[in-house]
């Protein structure tokens, strides 16, 4: 019987398909690449050997395969194209997807979050469209998940092998007692054989995502212990076995493989948003004790004082940013003329100071405000302000005439009215000779000066006086 098991079509024909090779065995099936001779397109060819053919059991448990696959319409089943029996072998010819499955893109490693809720998400929905229809898959596992990136733009998702699939029934097993499907994934209500519905799938679509969040099956072991760990085991952490993902993802695998049906999730589709909301908000949470950017030492106000290192200097009582006066609303500064911030001590060279006027403007020193040398502190107003510069839009203040202008303008008026003077009370002719003077009238202001030894000194008697002058006459 191992012989006929390990049969490989491969090269035959069956019906209208001409096998090309072989994609996958199962424990009832061999999957194969096959070619619809008729409508020239690549189909996945299921068949059936004829030693299971045979069993009763098995052909029913494959029909109603073909009829739940057909039964439902969803973008994310594989759709079904035929269904038959030839030479006694029953065969199901479904849709090829060119991709690979789940359990080979996990392969012992963690899958990024974001591709794994947009893959599993994909999974919900089409497992929350079956329960709807009152089916549970009951074999959810990373191999029945077929993924490709060949028929959109992102990677679309098939739900495959509905052998297992059923409507309203209790856990299912071979009527020798044998369970079917993988206990990897089973839910403990499956495996203990009650009751099961869409909650069935859920749990397993939980292990799932333990698996592809961290690389590995929440339970490891031979069979016994794996199936003890979801009977009575405590739910792994997510967060322990990968440190980069939040604690709060624990909390949803948890809810999603509780052990009883009622503490779970109400569907599918909530159980893996509930995964993506605690992923984003551990992600968007800041890590205690992690400095934002530009934390550090506060900095101080333009123009403020030093201080004490770290220590925050106070603003002063009225005083806004760059000490504008606040409105007495609060909020926005007074409507008053602009103020200019003081100029900084040493400017980098080759740089314009902030506050400084443009290039070609007046130098500070000649500020009409008396702007005093760099180092100097700036004249202060009654409350502690500095002086305001010139208003925006005033002309620029013309410079100042320096004293030493004054001062040689103020000596060569001296020196004109000294000349004057002079040149007013100097008479014609100043060579000393004697010459014919008119006589002074008789009431002339003017006092006679003596000529010569033994002048009389009378006014009005000598006829050779000459008029008084400031240089001095030697006698002859």
């Amino acid at each position: 019987m191992a012989g006929e098991e390990s049969a490989d079509l491969t090269g035959r024909r069956l019906g209208n398909y001409r096998i090309d090779g072989v994609l996958g065995r199962g424990g009832m099936s061999v999957m194969y690449r096959a070619t619809d001779v008729r409508l020239g397109r690549k189909v996945a060819l299921k068949v059936i050997g004829e030693h299971l053919g045979a069993d009763a059991e098995f052909r029913e448990r494959f029909v109603d395969e073909a009829r739940n696959t057909s039964a439902i319409d969803h973008a994310n089943i594989v759709p079904l194209y035929d269904f038959g029996e030839l030479d006694g072998m029953l065969y199901i010819a479904m849709r090829l997807v060119d991709g690979s499955d789940l359990a080979s893109l996990i392969s012992a490693s963690p899958m990024e979050p974001g591709r794994a809720l947009g893959l599993l998400d994909q999974v919900a929905d089409a497992l929350d469209t079956l329960h709807e229809r009152g089916l549970v898959h009951l074999d959810v596992k990373p191999a029945n998940v077929l993924v490709t990136s060949r028929e959109s733009a992102r990677e679309h998702v098939y739900i495959a092998d509905f052998g297992l699939t059923r409507r309203g029934t209790t856990g299912h097993r071979t009527r020798s007692g044998d369970f079917l499907g993988s206990p990897t994934y089973a839910a403990p209500e499956h495996l203990r054989g009650e009751p099961l519905d869409g909650r069935t799938d859920q749990y397993a679509l939980a292990c799932m995502l333990f698996a592809c969040l961290t690389g590995q099956p929440p339970f490891k072991g031979d069979v016994q212990t794996v199936i003890k760990g979801h009977l009575s085991g405590e739910v792994p952490s997510v967060s322990q076995a990968v440190s980069s993902l939040p604690a709060t993802i624990d909390d949803v695998v948890r809810k999603g493989m509780a052990k009883t049906p009622d503490a779970r999730y109400a569907n599918c589709v909530e159980l893996i948003a509930a995964a993506r909301k605690a992923l984003e908000s551990g992600a968007e949470s800041p890590r205690q004790g992690q400095a934002r950017t530009g934390e550090g030492t506060p900095v101080q106000q333009f123009g403020g004082q030093q201080g004490t290192p770290g220590t925050p200097q106070a603003p002063q009582p009225g005083a806004g940013q760059f000490g504008a006066p606040q409105s007495p609303m609060g909020g926005y500064p007074a409507q008053q003329p602009p103020r200019v911030p003081p100029q900084p001590q040493q400017p980098h060279p080759g740089q314009q100071p902030f506050g400084a006027p443009p290039m070609g403007a007046q130098h500070p020193m000649s500020s009409p405000y008396g702007t005093p040398p760099h180092g100097s502190p700036m004249p202060a107003q009654p409350g502690g302000y500095p002086r305001p510069p010139q208003q925006f839009g005033q002309p620029p203040a013309k410079r100042s005439t320096p004293w030493w202008v004054w001062a040689l303008a103020a000596l060569v008026l001296v020196g004109a009215g000294v000349l004057t003077v002079v040149l007013l009370t100097t008479g014609g002719d100043e060579d000393g000779d004697g010459g014919d003077q008119a006589p002074p009238t008789q009431n002339s202001s003017i006092p006679s000066i003596p000529i010569g030894p033994g002048g009389d000194g009378v006014d009005g008697g000598a006829t050779n006086q000459l008029p008084p002058t400031s240089i001095p006459i030697v006698p002859g």
